[in-house]
């Protein structure tokens, strides 16, 4: 019997890719090719570790938070609902509330924005702070948007972070998903294990899970 294929569902990193304003750029280059060194090529990178598509720590925005290495590597791998909100520009608690989330810890939005991993959006879909109750109350761990934030790219307050902060959901940011149907899936998602760090890019990937 043939196995599922993954699904990827994270963007490339490439040095031509959108980066949060201000933030550092990514960028792959060759320290020392094999005609220099004889043997191989050596290649270096440099950027954010929120680039492209990655995890936030608690420590982004609480300097008293856990940092990537602190976090539970279980959280990102199993489990996981795809969920189509691209009929509305604002996400609140009501606009989850015809979704079936039993059994489920991992909610992933499929929102109104265009996957377009070398366009940083000028306007991204809402997140409402009201989502994380709604999600905790249905024993959500982890929440994932196809945007580059949980909050506006201006915001100072947070206020979604904070939100679900406060009820223990985790935030997975810029996914891919306008090629992904709505359903339940198995989803991996690590994040590396970067000492300290605040955040860190992943590789993820769904199956689909048989009904």
């Amino acid at each position: 019997m043939t196995q599922t294929k993954w699904i990827d569902i994270s963007q490339p990193l490439t040095n031509d890719m959108a980066h949060f304003p201000g933030d550092t750029p990514f960028d792959y280059a060759l320290t020392y090719t094999k005609e220099q060194t004889g043997s191989v090529n050596v290649g270096q990178i440099t950027g954010s570790v929120h680039t492209g598509t990655h995890i936030d720590a608690p420590f982004h925005y609480d300097a008293g938070g856990r940092t990537v290495d602190q976090l539970d590597i279980d959280l990102y791998i199993g489990k996981a609902v795809v969920l189509d909100v691209s009929q509305t520009d604002r996400i609140t608690a009501e606009t989850l509330q015809p979704f079936d989330l039993n059994g489920i810890s991992r909610v992933l939005l499929r929102t109104s924005l265009p996957n377009n991993p070398k366009r940083f959006p000028n306007q991204m879909p809402e997140l409402d702070p009201s989502l994380a109750q709604f999600l905790h109350e249905h024993d959500v761990q982890l929440l994932g948007v196809d945007m580059p934030s949980v909050d506006p790219p201006e915001s100072k307050d947070l206020a979604a972070h904070h939100a679900l902060y406060d009820k223990d959901i985790f935030i997975l940011e810029n996914l891919m998903l306008d090629h992904v149907s709505p359903g339940r899936y198995e989803l991996v998602a690590l994040p590396l294990a970067i000492n300290g760090a605040d955040g860190s890019p992943v590789r993820a990937v769904l199956r689909p899970i048989d009904k």
